[in-house]
């Protein structure tokens, strides 16, 4: 079972990175990037926006600010990743992660990321979602 709706992509994903920002070891270094990422997810289809340096979480309303890359997948996929179950290289040779933009940027990120993917578990965990723990 996925994800019930668009919301619940960006309750849990963009929750991931607003809860970054709060992190005393991972908030600077993710503002620190510059970068502003886009995540266009399908099934169900949701766009979350990061704006690191302002540390804005959105769902990419037209106004904001233009991103630097753009990654593009399923949520499955997207859900999966956030629990350190998908290779971000590997799925961009394979062609489940699409990428637009400033790629070596991103690659960048992946390591900040893995510091996440506890806190991703145990919010779903903690929200009853076990049916999404990959």
């Amino acid at each position: 079972m996925g994800f019930n709706n668009s919301e619940e992509v960006s309750k849990y994903i963009g929750g991931i990175f607003e809860s970054a920002f709060d992190d005393p070891e991972i908030g600077q270094k993710l503002v620190d990037t510059g970068l502003v990422v886009a995540f266009d997810f399908s099934d169900p289809d949701a766009v979350v926006v990061v704006d690191m340096p302002n540390k804005v979480v959105s769902s990419g309303q037209a106004g904001g600010p233009s991103p630097s890359a753009t990654m593009t997948m399923t949520a499955d996929i997207g859900n999966a990743y956030w629990q350190g179950k998908v290779n971000l290289p590997l799925a961009m040779a394979k062609k489940k992660v699409k990428v637009d933009g400033n790629v070596a940027s991103l690659l960048k990120l992946a390591p900040l990321g893995k510091k996440l993917y506890g806190s991703y578990i145990q919010r779903l965990k903690e929200d009853g979602r076990e049916d999404l723990i990959v």
